[in-house]
């Protein structure tokens, strides 16, 4: 092999590496951030076994929302972004309870009713339904949230539905709150 032909080939190997690791870094810095919380059922006694992930990302439409639980109680529950970033049992003014300690819904804005994601306050997110076998793995989206709003705040699930308003009970008339992450 002549000296030259050794130099071609030697050039192009280099030449693909580079394209290849340019492209690779170019995608990547393309890539909208994620963030996978993981969520752990909470009860009076603190909190317990790990029930699944949620992963958010930025998108054009809002924050998204990707579910994966298993062994929540079959039907509707209220999932809210709560204003602290802890999931213990001693609420603020002394009460102990399941995720007390996470405050209530995200409300910056100081929105003078619960709602709908897009029109009560900033943590009222789409209800989840799990299936009959507990699963629930759904997509969902926040249209008003990014991750940097959420980050260092709870992610709560509540027992029953959410009809996104304060009548006939306050906050969408869900019950107690049964699981609780923290999005780092």
């Amino acid at each position: 092999m002549n000296i030259n032909h050794f130099y071609k080939t030697f050039g192009l190997c280099i030449s693909s590496v580079l394209i290849m690791t340019g492209c690779n870094t170019f995608y990547s810095f393309n890539q909208k951030p994620k963030e996978k919380v993981s969520v752990y059922a909470v009860s009076q006694q603190g909190i317990g076994e790990k029930l699944g992930t949620v992963t958010l990302q930025d998108t054009s439409q809002g924050l998204k929302i990707l579910t994966d639980f298993t062994n929540i109680p079959s039907g509707p529950h209220g999932f809210h972004v709560h204003e602290y970033g802890s999931c213990g049992t001693l609420g603020k003014d002394g009460k102990v309870g399941p995720a007390l300690a996470a405050g209530g819904h995200l409300n910056p804005n100081h929105a003078e009713h619960h709602g709908t994601p897009l029109t009560g306050h900033l943590g009222d997110l789409p209800f989840l339904t799990a299936q009959a076998d507990g699963r629930v793995k759904e997509t969902s989206f926040a249209p008003r949230l990014k991750l940097a709003d959420v980050k260092g705040h709870a992610i709560v699930i509540h027992s029953g539905g959410d009809n996104y308003s304060d009548t006939p009970k306050p906050l969408g008339g869900g019950g107690g709150r049964i699981a609780c992450g923290i999005v780092m």
